[in-house]
């Protein structure tokens, strides 16, 4: 034992982070759902601001903005811990647009991040709504597609 602790401090390491240390098998699109729902309604009501008065319109800017960061970075998580720990190599094979997709995702996410941009943000969803429907077709569970109870009125990706 004395060993293993002494090469343990000698050899470098880095900590990894996963969804849990335990292969525990619980994984949903459902909160990259939600967050991509969020991003959509933080730019649409950042787009609604008026600049009647700077201090008021400049603290719900910088709250919304926060917001829709706070929403961008659960939900690139979200999709990295699909990506990395759901998918296998299988998955991809048999979804072969998959991987290019949760990039485009990604990708869209982070300019839905850095400008009002509703276009990317729809983008996002899209894709989230599209990665949700394979990952119930890779667990063999039936997907369906239904209008959100969320004001943004968009879909959500249920399974029966």
């Amino acid at each position: 034992m004395k060993i293993i602790k002494i090469l343990l401090k000698l050899l470098p390491y880095e900590t990894a982070y996963a969804h849990c240390d335990i292969p525990c098998g619980i994984y949903d699109p459902f909160m990259a759902q939600r967050a991509a729902h969020t991003i959509i309604r933080m730019t649409h009501l950042l787009s609604e601001i008026k600049q009647d008065d700077d201090l008021t319109s400049d603290h719900a800017i910088a709250r919304i903005t926060h917001v829709k960061e706070e929403h961008s970075n659960l939900l690139e998580e979200e999709l990295e811990t699909l990506r990395n720990d759901y998918f296998k190599e299988e998955h991809f094979k048999d979804y072969p647009t998959l991987n290019g997709l949760f990039t485009k995702t990604l990708k869209a996410a982070a300019k839905a991040r850095q400008e009002i941009n509703m276009e990317a943000a729809e983008e996002v969803l899209s894709g989230v709504l599209e990665i949700s429907e394979i990952f119930f077709k890779a667990k063999n569970v039936k997907s369906v597609r239904v209008k959100s109870i969320y004001p943004t009125e968009r879909e959500v990706i249920l399974h029966e």
